[in-house]
């Protein structure tokens, strides 16, 4: 009888082990609320795809896309050329479709008319300039840099006389003719200062009035 139950319990016994031994060994060092990894438990995960992949709705790649030919690439950028020389052209022209913000409006149209239409002492600024520059320095007798220092402040105030001049008729003109108008005055006039000391070949858009031209 007793034999009975020691081979009862022996069997129990080695039915339990295989059993503990599937679950996983938790380490009672950890944290409470610890979560373990599924690679602690046991669990496969699949691997990830190597390479692009695309995801659903994105754009597809240019390499996956397949290699353009050279005279599909060549046709590319012969477009991205003439898009380029349309929107330089524009702007030059002043068309509204292609101006920056900064050109844009009819009140800054009026302003370039303004400014184009006479001849304004802020394009001898930079000329000037660079004779006051030479003028001043040491190597120079005192007298040619007294002179030089004299041209340099008769220059500068000859310039800001002229830009208000401008300033005050382009307010005049704004008045009568865009008297409902949301722009800003002070950026009009710095828009009309920064173009008056600019050479009239570099201006852009360019002049669509000439030098002397009263009816604007």
């Amino acid at each position: 009888m007793a034999s009975l139950f020691r081979r009862k319990s022996a069997d129990l016994v080695e039915e339990e082990s295989p059993a503990l031994e599937l679950e996983p060994e938790l380490d009672t060092k950890r944290p409470k609320g610890y979560t373990p990894s599924k690679k602690e438990l046991g669990v496969a995960t699949p691997k990830r795809p190597i390479g692009n992949v695309r995801r659903p709705g994105a754009e597809v790649p240019r390499a996956a896309r397949g290699n353009l030919s050279k005279e599909e690439r060549q046709e590319q950028r012969e477009e991205r050329r003439a898009r380029r020389r349309e929107v330089t052209e524009g702007m030059r022209r002043g068309d509204e479709r292609y101006l920056s913000a900064r050109d844009k409006g009819p009140e800054r149209a009026l302003a370039r008319d303004i400014v184009d239409s006479r001849r304004t002492i802020g394009t001898w600024f930079f000329g000037g300039a660079l004779i006051v520059l030479f003028g001043s320095s040491a190597a120079m007798p005192p007298t040619v840099r007294l002179a030089a220092n004299l041209a340099w402040g008769l220059l500068a105030v000859a310039v800001i006389v002229d830009s208000l001049l401008l300033c005050r008729k382009l307010k005049r003109l704004l008045r009568e003719r865009y008297p409902d108008s949301t722009v800003r005055r002070g950026s009009l006039y710095l828009y009309v200062v920064m173009r008056s000391i600019t050479f009239r070949r570099l201006r852009i858009p360019q002049p669509r009035v000439k030098v002397g031209e009263k009816k604007i």
